[in-house]
């Protein structure tokens, strides 16, 4: 079996790049991986300093990899367009691709169990994302479950699934909206990603990642996920693009490495739907922000 090229996006936070590489070379799986480092161009001249710390370190990497290839953008790409050209590009060259942000860290088993999951689906067309992060804290979850549903932190893809992917908000939006799904979009209304993906189309925000997931939540398309998490967010110290300081994301590693076994019949986990939900409600109320919010102002944190 051909290993699956690993693709990671940097920018101006040298000491995430840092961490999340170590982690990598941790998984045995890595010295015959190919890593491509996406490297996004500075903003601002204010960002410039950080950014050409970033390139310094990630040119110093010589070991732990199969193959080492770094692409620098001249300019600043942003992350979203910076995401859909690297996948693009090297799903079509690949097949496969395994995907990474600088703010994630990953398991010694993390390549593995992605590798796995990516030959045992490989040819089933239900099946167009897997996801190695767990963060809702319920330890009922089987060890891998299919859900409607694509997270970002850690994730991989088959050019035949990512073909479904259309960068086109609106067009999303109005499918979600003719079709009558914005509420189970929103896990039955607990969590507002119809309204994310309504933000995007007006640029509040320029979220790839609620594109993909319309995109095959419109096509019936399910994600494998994991139950116990191979894969944990340091982003949420306040230093993201799109991540604020929070600690209802914290996860734990799981202990031990996750097998992956083709689950039959292909369709969506709805005890696993449930749970989401359930987290969902407990996390996004208006009390559990506040109380969140209020929190970090005692801490001397005051990000949005």
């Amino acid at each position: 079996m051909k290993y699956a090229p690993v693709l990671l996006f940097v920018y101006n936070r040298p000491l995430h790049v840092k961490e999340a590489i170590q982690s990598l070379q941790k998984n045995k799986l890595a010295r015959e991986s190919e890593l491509f480092i996406f490297s996004d161009g500075a903003k601002d001249s204010m960002q410039a300093s950080a950014v050409q710390e970033v390139r310094a370190y990630i040119h110093s990497i010589k070991e732990g990899f199969a193959k080492i290839t770094i692409l620098e953008r001249e300019q600043n790409w942003g992350l979203a367009r910076n995401i859909i050209d690297g996948v693009s590009t090297l799903v079509h060259q690949y097949g496969r691709v395994i995907v990474l942000e600088d703010d994630l860290i990953v398991s010694p088993y993390f390549l593995t169990f992605m590798n796995d999951a990516l030959e045992v689906y490989k040819d089933e067309p239900k099946v167009g994302h897997i996801h190695g992060c767990e963060f809702f804290q319920d330890e009922s979850l089987p060890e891998t479950f299919l859900i409607k549903f694509t997270g970002s932190w850690g994730w991989a893809t088959w050019e035949r699934a990512w073909k479904y992917f259309n960068p086109d908000g609106k067009a999303l939006l109005k499918q979600l909206h003719e079709k009558k799904l914005t509420y189970a979009f929103d896990f039955n209304g607990s969590y507002g990603f119809t309204r994310m993906l309504y933000n995007q189309t007006i640029g509040k925000n320029n979220s790839w990642a609620i594109r993909w997931n319309a995109s095959l939540f419109l096509h019936n398309i399910l994600s494998l996920n994991v139950g116990r998490s191979l894969v944990q967010n340091r982003g949420f110290d306040g230093s993201g693009t799109n991540c604020g300081a929070d600690d209802i994301y914290t996860t734990s590693f799981s202990k031990q490495g996750i097998v992956v076994n083709k689950i039959e019949p292909i369709q969506e986990n709805l005890q696993a739907r449930k749970s989401i939900e359930q987290y969902y409600r407990k996390t996004n109320s208006f009390r559990a922000k506040a109380l969140r919010r209020i929190k970090r102002i005692l801490k001397g944190d005051f990000s949005a």
